[in-house]
């Protein structure tokens, strides 16, 4: 089983794989492929990627069952963990670094119960 997904690509490449896989959903194409077509698929994936991004996984014989590669920018990042692949979340273009856990200090005249301190 061989799935690719593309978001944001050339109509071009589109096209090209609607010619050898099924298009089930927009930008979201399935076939059943070998090594060496897989491998031509995805030359033409990262010629006609533009701005867009692209994931293709497909099945192997691991502990997860399948295999990904990804190109272009994309908030998803495989990450590899004990022999399993994983997906990070990278923050959100403009966004601020998550504060730390730590509680915010107590405010001035408080302690950290929140009663008045005498003075």
């Amino acid at each position: 089983m061989l799935v690719i997904v593309v978001e944001n690509v050339l109509p071009a490449l589109r096209g090209r794989l609607a010619v050898w896989l099924l298009e089930v959903r927009a930008g979201v194409y399935v076939g059943v492929y070998g090594k060496r077509v897989r491998a031509m698929l995805w030359e033409q994936v990262l010629g006609g990627l533009g701005e867009g991004n692209a994931v293709m996984v497909w099945a192997a014989p691991n502990e997860s069952g399948f295999d990904l590669m990804t190109a272009g920018r994309n908030r998803r990042i495989p990450v590899e963990f004990d022999g399993l692949t994983l997906v990070s979340f990278l923050p959100p273009e403009g966004a601020e670094e998550e504060p730390d856990d730590e509680p915010p200090p107590p405010a001035a005249g408080r302690n950290p119960a929140g009663q008045s301190i005498e003075g």
